[in-house]
């Protein structure tokens, strides 16, 4: 360690994500990307930027595209907030909501970007134990605290809940509701329509799993004024420019074009349930997923073992260590080809 860190610093672990390796052409079923290409509309977009344009610093509002996302949403512009990837979002509503409270809740299996923004930024937080079949039950979420962070569908699991159970949660909270939704359009049902109702609730999304747009990190909050005012506030004290004039660009273009939007949902929707079949046939426990991968593990294989398996097959995975879930493969959706050669090498390995 440098003596020159600071203490925070030293205490930090941060996030692992998945594997992005150089060595060798891997199947990648592991960081929940998209199998299929942006939609034509992004690549005639980028082919047609004016390239001179980039002389010049982007719309410190990016209004363009918040007003893009409120046509779409059904929202009003100051409704919105953007910024460089969900992530980012994220990290500025942990600065913004939660610094300096009562411990948030958040669950002991979710997104596990979580507890290192709150050590970041010195959040307290109680993990609150999904159930016996890794489902998060909101009635837990209802003893005092500083604010509750939901991944729904939950992330690793792939389980979502319901609307009803959301608007429960809410109707029992005193404190702001995140509902990061990340991997919403896989077959889960957005709170978004519930923002009118509920000055506590901000909901969170990204482009980069349904639009097939990581590659250019653009995430949003969804939530009434007074809370994006606070994200702005946090936005303009840390970096005015977040999204660059090439990114806002192909983020309208992808909203305007829904058809290819829900013909690539529907997509991986189909194979993730095929894939689901597959798995059960071989002996798997596949949890029930409104994502674009399942969570699943063997009867009889460990893991560990499986993971490595299949990463020396030339298929990645990912493969958690922690407690309760050691057993488990989270698999992303990829092409009907690519999934067809993951349950081959499954096959060969048991």
């Amino acid at each position: 360690m440098s003596k020159y860190w600071s203490d925070i610093v030293r205490q930090l672990n941060p996030y692992v994500p998945g594997e992005q390796p150089q060595d060798q052409k891997y199947i990648k079923l592991n960081t929940n990307e998209n199998p299929y290409p942006p939609s034509p509309a992004v690549a005639s977009a980028i082919q047609s930027y004016p390239v001179e344009s980039l002389r010049r610093y982007p719309d410190p509002e990016s209004s363009e595209l918040r007003q893009a996302l409120a046509n779409y949403t059904g929202l009003e512009a100051e409704q919105i907030f953007v910024g460089n990837g969900s992530d980012e979002v994220l990290a500025h509503s942990f600065k913004a909501f939660f610094q300096g409270r009562d411990a948030i809740l958040l669950a002991d299996i979710g997104y596990s970007f979580y507890p290192v923004y709150c050590s970041l930024y010195q959040v307290s937080y109680a993990p609150v134990p999904l159930d016996s079949r890794y489902r998060i039950d909101v009635a837990d979420y209802r003893g005092a605290n500083g604010g509750i962070i939901i991944a729904n569908p939950n992330a690793p699991t792939g389980i979502a809940l319901t609307l009803a159970a959301i608007k429960d949660l809410l109707d029992h909270s005193e404190s702001l509701v995140i509902i990061d939704e990340a991997y919403i359009d896989f077959g889960a049902e957005s709170a978004t329509g519930l923002i009118a109702q509920y000055p506590n609730l901000l909901v969170i999304q990204t482009f980069s799993k349904s639009r097939s747009l990581a590659g250019i990190r653009l995430g949003y909050a969804l939530g009434q004024p007074a809370l994006i005012e606070a994200l702005n506030r946090v936005k303009n004290s840390f970096n005015s420019y977040p999204l660059d004039r090439l990114a806002s660009a192909t983020a309208i273009a992808s909203l305007q074009d829904d058809e290819y939007f829900q013909l690539c949902r529907k997509r991986i929707i189909d194979t993730r349930n095929r894939l689901n079949k597959n798995l059960l046939d071989l002996d798997f426990e596949v949890l029930p997923s409104s994502s674009n991968f399942l969570f699943a593990r063997h009867a009889l294989r460990g893991g560990a073992d499986l993971y490595a398996g299949l990463k020396k097959a030339g298929i990645l995975v990912r493969h958690f260590k922690a407690s309760r879930i050691e057993n488990f493969l989270r698999i992303s959706i990829g092409t009907d080809d690519e999934c067809a050669a993951l349950v081959k090498a499954l096959n060969a390995l048991l």
